[in-house]
């Protein structure tokens, strides 16, 4: 059988063309998806030069650099500390949700879901907290929690104290602890 020269020009032709072709679809339609993640309001820069976290943090944690930098200084918190409780509660998670039903980057228990039943001698614990909706916003949960431990740290006196209110009841001061060793360790 005889290949004829044309017939091998041709289809090296289309070859080149239906690269080409492909390459520009591909190209166009990552460009696009990244246009929209970066106009979505999960979207955070991960350009942390110029970051007050400290670097031992993992990435996980330090893109959230400007959010927790916001919000720990306008409650007047360290921001390595907030760093610490985030990397402690959600592993730099934004869609954390714990077995107990805590939300998000710095699992602040909600109003509803699985929280609402708990009951406290006043009636619900968590009734004047921020929904889950809320909640699974970056910017809302590391705002609220950063409050939350202001509050808490002004009311008791010390940040030791303040964690151990943030934290699981049951267990003392060995949450309060283990965040403030992360502080220590990381960057504190």
């Amino acid at each position: 059988m005889e290949i004829h020269p044309s017939l091998v020009i041709r289809s090296m032709l289309f070859g080149c063309i239906l690269v080409i072709a492909l390459t520009t679809f591909i190209s166009a339609n990552a460009t696009s998806s990244l246009a929209s993640q970066a106009n979505s309001p999960q979207a955070v820069s991960m350009d942390t030069q110029g970051c007050e976290i400290s670097a031992k943090f993992p990435p996980k944690v330090r893109r959230w650099c400007d959010l927790i930098e916001q919000y720990a200084h306008e409650h007047q918190l360290p921001p390595d500390l907030l760093a610490a409780l985030i990397w402690q509660e959600s592993g730099g998670n934004p869609s954390a949700y714990s077995r107990s039903g805590a939300v998000g980057l710095m699992q602040v228990m909600p109003r509803d879901g699985i929280a609402k039943n708990f009951q406290c001698p006043n009636g619900p614990c968590f009734a004047k907290r921020p929904t889950i909706a809320q909640l699974k916003d970056p910017e809302f949960n590391i705002e609220f929690g950063a409050r939350m431990l202001a509050n808490l740290a002004r009311r008791n006196g010390s940040l030791r104290e303040a964690l151990k209110a943030y934290g699981p009841m049951d267990v003392g001061y060995s949450y309060a602890d283990k965040v403030l060793g992360i502080y220590e360790e990381y960057g504190g």
